[in-house]
């Protein structure tokens, strides 16, 4: 592993922040191995391994095409980066996973049916349709989930006998640690948690060391907490992504329908059947809401055990807020930093979470401020 100075060292935090918000220009016809455009999660996105760290870089967004960052000297494994032409040090990428060269009796390439995430998370869409996707009155303007579909890079439902293949494939070839289990939302009251629990159930007999968090909206029976709990999900997700009504209702308009004091009910019901820590939110820091909106919920969350595992909102080419300018490096740096203080606070911190985002922690650099605080 490399990550050798070559002018002076930055400090890391301010340089993986910066690096997150503003993305990173290669060079033109680079083969860039790889990398996200679309979909769910880190879209548009490549891993970068600086020091001992893997975090998610934007590289196909607008903002990354004038970042004052660059890679030169490109070589099957990393290269060099600069910040306004002067070389900072040598990064390494995520490298292709074995799994991703297999292919299920029936044909389907194992990368449509799941894929890597950072260094060590295998990570899928169950579900590549949402109830609102299409529909300009309630569709969420930052989704891409079908985009990738769109692409033919997925398919549209994932089986658990497929996913319970590729998570022991992934685990034996590639050493992946933790999965993640996103859907977009069926029009069914449990918002997508029976599906999520067969295929926890079928990934966990394949692989019974593998801990996985199942991520989907409120469902309208909170005993559904429960049943994703006894499938084997060890973590839960459900994402918040922006604070404020007023912003939830712009951006998001069909989830806004389930306002946030919705949300806290369901989250204080699954902490009570998960633990502190094993219940997170995704929040998007970018979409309008001030900063004080969001570690005012972030006291609220962690108090109640939920972590709130804040993100610097990156546009998706093809979708409402493309041109949404992402949020400034140094608005990022002191929010995250604000909010490691609250996680400590309350005794919470991305190490206790088992599995999912708050455990990569790829997405943020809300990991490095919380080692910055220690």
């Amino acid at each position: 592993m490399r990550s050798l100075p070559l002018w002076k060292t930055p400090d890391l935090f301010e340089l993986l922040t910066d690096l997150q918000t503003l993305g990173v220009r290669f060079p033109e016809r680079a083969d860039l191995g790889v990398h996200r455009r679309a979909g769910a999660g880190p879209s548009d996105h490549k891993a970068v391994r600086i020091g001992d760290q893997t975090i998610m870089v934007p590289i196909h967004t607008r903002s990354a095409a004038d970042s004052p960052f660059e890679v030169r000297e490109l070589h099957a494994h990393g290269g060099v980066l600069y910040r306004d032409a002067r070389a900072i040090m040598a990064i390494d990428f995520a490298q292709v996973p074995r799994f991703y060269q297999r292919a299920t009796a029936e044909g389907v390439p194992y990368w449509k049916i799941a894929t890597l995430h950072a260094q060590d998370v295998l990570a899928t869409t169950v579900l590549q349709k949402c109830v609102r996707y299409g529909n300009r009155d309630k569709a969420c303007q930052f989704c891409a989930i079908g985009q990738s579909l769109a692409a033919g890079a997925t398919i549209v439902e994932k089986s658990p006998a497929q996913l319970a293949e590729v998570a022991r494939a992934a685990v034996e070839l590639d050493g992946v640690r933790h999965a993640v289990l996103t859907t977009g939302t069926p029009p069914s009251p449990d918002r997508g948690a029976e599906t999520l629990a067969a295929c926890t159930a079928a990934m966990r007999r394949a692989v019974p060391e593998l801990p996985i968090q199942a991520q989907c909206e409120p469902p309208a029976d909170f005993a559904w907490f429960r049943h994703l709990a006894d499938a084997g999900v060890a973590t839960l997700g459900m994402h918040l992504e922006a604070v404020s009504e007023p912003v939830r209702k712009r951006i998001m308009p069909g989830k806004a329908e389930v306002p946030v004091s919705a949300y806290f009910e369901a989250f204080a019901a699954a902490v009570e059947v998960f633990g502190r820590g094993q219940v997170t939110t995704y929040i998007l820091a970018g979409l309008g809401d001030t900063h004080a909106e969001i570690l005012a919920v972030s006291e609220r969350l962690a108090k109640l055990g939920v972590y709130p595992f804040v993100v610097p909102f990156v546009p998706i080419g093809g979708t409402p807020l493309a041109s949404h300018p992402p949020p400034s490096a140094a608005g990022m740096s002191t929010l995250l930093r604000e909010l490691a203080s609250v996680l400590a606070r309350h005794g919470l911190s991305s190490e206790q979470v088992r599995a999912g985002c708050g455990r990569c922690g790829a997405c943020s650099t809300l990991r490095s401020a919380e080692a910055s605080h220690a």
